[in-house]
């Protein structure tokens, strides 16, 4: 490397880029992370590590992978967890408790859902459409909460959204018909799209590169260990209280908690990770239009739709199918759902445990040799995850362990996505549109996710129980008038062959166990359909991620080097 190319490197804050798509190759204990900039990028007050001496001689040691439009790439240290300061600690603690009894408080009705079908007396599809009301109100008003939290106070408007989900959930406890109960419901949606909407940016506007991978595990971990204490204390307080209106009263005490400990974090500034100062916001409209022509962000939301989809409707039919399953083995006649929601909750937290975190370090591990690693580890835990569940729904009135067994390693497969499509979503985006990046990726994944999928198995059920108990009695009138014919002409009709009559009429009786189960099963089936699709999504992503990471980042560069030259010109960056 020549006198003069040496002059050109400079020690640079490895926050101006979070691009490890164009990393090095790491060696020793350093992780090699991208950066890109001008000469006139300003110094951050992030925790990141600079470039040392050392490692920048190194470069010349070694060639560089080249240069994507004169942005060059050096070597960075990793953070390391000592690095990171007490109060950003106590951001991140709070905000993974309230994610957490934000789960909760969401599948707290899905341990104790067949209660409530007795005390409202409604079906599967009004039972789905209970889910579906939450989710529908969820993310109409994310794109609201998305505008405000890229232009506003974002603890203060988290404050006000737990405290309105905590309120209503509670007040929702005590509503004594179906008609005011799923009112309730909708409106906790509101109050937590607020919350989902904003926490995630505020990570990211305190950590890049492998810590803010860690970071956001830790945050999402949140999800299947919060859904499965859902399942658990909603199940177990129902139980011990004889009244499903007590599992819903135990959050809002947590929300009132919640409330207090979000007024003390810090709003960190937007973009102040990266290097990124005060960068203006651009309009709505030159926002979405923005993330529209994003192919990695849209392909990923298109991926992450499939996975919204097949969660909700485990988790809300989960419990009630397994339990359906089981009751049909011989000695599980008098098995209770409240067991069966405790055990589901269990493996949940289990799954999520372990696949959040490990999604999460095979993300850094392999990124490190394959840029493009992320959007693959996604497809091959949905692809994964697609027989696996299969498999559970097929054995589950043959097998209890086989049954656990493959749905323990069929959500853990699942649970891969969590973190990294967030990580996805916050590296191709440009600071000053994430919230509204959140925002509209909430509403796209559960309009057609998890907004639907509880009632559309709802739906699909009832109409396969009405066609399996409509075949049932026209086989039942067949074999009857047949018999009837051979008992009048030779009177050879046995008592064994009575008994088999009595007992075909009485299992097509409008919804045994047997039909509800095989109704059920037919309908979850459609999740196989949708995993496969979302594969297919994110293997699509791996195409253009690369790419669209290195225009968000040369984004902030280009910012940061207007600011420099001229603060007035910052105005107009990013149109």
């Amino acid at each position: 490397m020549s006198h003069k190319q040496q002059q050109s490197y400079k020690k640079l804050p490895t926050e101006a880029m979070d691009n490890p798509a164009m990393s090095n190759s790491s060696s020793g204990s350093g992780s090699h992370v991208d950066v890109a900039t001008s000469d006139r990028l300003p110094p951050t007050n992030s925790s990141q590590q600079l470039v040392s001496s050392s490692d920048s001689d190194s470069i010349e040691e070694r060639p560089l992978r080249g240069a994507v439009d004169g942005i060059d790439t050096v070597p960075a240290t990793m953070v390391r967890f000592s690095n990171v300061g007490r109060s950003q600690w106590f951001t991140v603690t709070v905000l993974c408790f309230v994610n957490l009894i934000n789960y909760m408080d969401r599948f707290t009705i899905a341990g104790v859902l067949s209660d409530i079908q007795k005390d409202f007396e409604i079906a599967d599809d009004a039972a789905g459409l209970l889910q579906t009301a939450f989710v529908i109100f969820y993310m109409v008003f994310a794109p609201l909460f998305g505008y405000l939290g890229d232009r506003h106070s974002r603890p203060w408007i988290m404050a006000v959204g737990v405290a309105l989900w905590s309120t209503t959930t509670l007040l929702g406890s005590f509503m004594p018909n179906y008609g005011w109960f799923i009112t309730f419901r909708a409106l906790v949606g509101i109050g937590e799209a607020s919350y989902s909407t904003i926490a995630p940016t505020i990570i990211s506007d305190m950590f890049v590169n492998d810590m803010r991978s860690k970071m956001l595990a830790l945050f999402y971990f949140a999800i299947p260990v919060g859904s499965g204490f859902g399942y658990i204390i909603g199940s177990k307080t129902a139980t011990l209280a004889n009244n499903w209106r007590w599992a819903l009263r135990v959050t809002p005490i947590l929300g009132i908690a919640a409330v207090l400990l979000i007024l003390l974090i810090k709003d960190p500034e937007r973009g102040a990770s990266e290097g990124s100062h005060n960068m203006e916001t651009t309009s709505y409209k030159d926002d979405l239009k923005g993330l529209v022509k994003n192919r990695s962000f849209m392909l990923s939301t298109c991926g992450f739709t499939c996975v919204a989809f097949v969660t909700g409707a485990l988790a809300w039919w989960g419990p009630s199918y397994i339990h359906l399953g089981m009751s049909m083995q011989p000695g599980n006649e008098d098995l209770q759902v409240d067991d069966v929601a405790f055990k589901f909750g269990a493996i949940t937290m289990v799954a999520g445990l372990l696949g959040v975190p490990l999604g999460s370090f095979l993300s850094q591990f392999l990124h490190k040799r394959y840029p493009s690693a992320d959007p693959a580890i996604c497809a091959f835990g949905l692809l994964l995850s697609a027989p696996l569940l299969t498999g559970a729904c097929l054995i589950t009135n043959h097998s209890t362990a086989g049954t656990y067994i493959l749905i323990f390693f069929g959500q853990l497969a699942l649970n891969l996505n969590w973190a990294i499509v967030a990580d996805i979503l916050l590296y191709v985006v440009v600071p000053n549109r994430r919230s509204t990046a959140e925002a509209f990726q909430i509403l796209i994944s559960h309009a057609f996710g998890d907004a639907g999928s509880p009632y559309l198995v709802g739906a699909i059920s009832e109409a396969i129980k009405k066609q399996l108990v409509g075949n049932a009695r026209e086989d039942n009138r067949l074999v009857s008038l047949a018999l009837t014919a051979v008992n009048e002409t030779s009177q050879l009709l046995s008592n064994g062959t009575e008994r088999a009559i009595i007992n075909l009429r009485d299992d097509t009786s409008e919804y045994s166990n047997k039909i509800k189960f095989e109704g059920l099963q037919y309908a979850l089936f459609s999740t196989t359909f949708v995993e496969v699709l979302g594969g297919i999504f994110f293997l699509l992503t791996a195409c253009y991620i690369i790419k669209d990471k290195t225009a968000a980042v040369r984004a902030v560069a280009e910012s940061n080097d207007q600011e420099g030259q001229n603060p007035r010109s910052a105005r107009n960056e990013i149109a």
